[in-house]
């Protein structure tokens, strides 16, 4: 059972500002992953975690998830003015946390829960929850970066080599398991390179609930297939 206390909505933690609305409102916002989603905070000294989706025809959004046995009236979001946008923040979630969005529609009583299309990670297939997380990687690629105009302009040569990483290599005395990310990379690189390739196009990006879709059809925008 729910208390009464739990069912209010958690706006204190929204930072969600009159010019995030705005920009949103008129689609120009192009930092909106640091609002949507997920995002691990603090109040005061206590951990919590700040959550918003856009749900612009419902009636009422909350957050459900292990920390509050999937139940939908114990953590309603708050709805922020008229951008469609709900909000809150719940005390005591983290990094980890398993969540999704229950959202109750202003048409024909539709019930349903959804995955968080702003995650930053979500469970492996065929698993479809969101989880709770904490970016902690700094990317030390300033010098590529400063080059990469003059690779991609229009006089350079391009050679696309695409590839979903899946089933491109396995492991020889593991080939049921996937290779890792760290794995994968050199030797790509080298065959790329090898191959005269000079760019490579990989998926899946994103995790995907159905391995047979090979990452078309995805769980997420920025959540990497883990």
């Amino acid at each position: 059972m729910t208390h009464a206390a739990e069912r209010a909505p958690a706006a204190a933690g929204a930072v969600l500002t009159d010019l995030d609305r705005h920009l949103f409102n008129e689609g120009n916002h192009t930092q909106l992953y640091e609002k949507l989603g997920a995002h691990p905070s603090a109040r005061g000294e206590a951990p919590c975690t700040r959550f918003a989706v856009w749900a612009p025809n419902a009636a009422a959004v909350s957050v459900i998830g292990d920390f509050n046995d999937w139940d939908s009236a114990a953590a309603p979001l708050a709805a922020q003015a008229a951008s469609g946008i709900w909000s809150g923040a719940l005390p005591g979630v983290g990094p980890g946390a398993r969540y999704k969005y229950h959202i109750a529609s202003r048409h024909r009583g539709y019930r349903v829960a959804k995955c968080d299309p702003f995650a930053f990670h979500s469970e492996m297939p065929p698993q479809t929850a969101s989880r709770v997380w904490q970016w902690s990687h700094e990317w030390q690629d300033d010098a590529w970066m400063a080059g990469r105009g003059a690779r991609q302009s229009l006089t350079a040569p391009m050679a696309i080599y695409e590839v979903h990483l899946g089933s491109w290599m396995r492991p020889a005395d593991e080939p049921g398991r996937f290779l890792t990310y760290r794995e994968v990379a050199p030797r790509l690189a080298a065959y790329a390179r090898d191959m005269g390739f000079t760019h490579v196009e990989l998926l899946p990006i994103t995790e995907h609930p159905f391995y047979g879709s090979w990452g078309y059809q995805t769980t997420g925008y920025f959540a990497p297939t883990s």
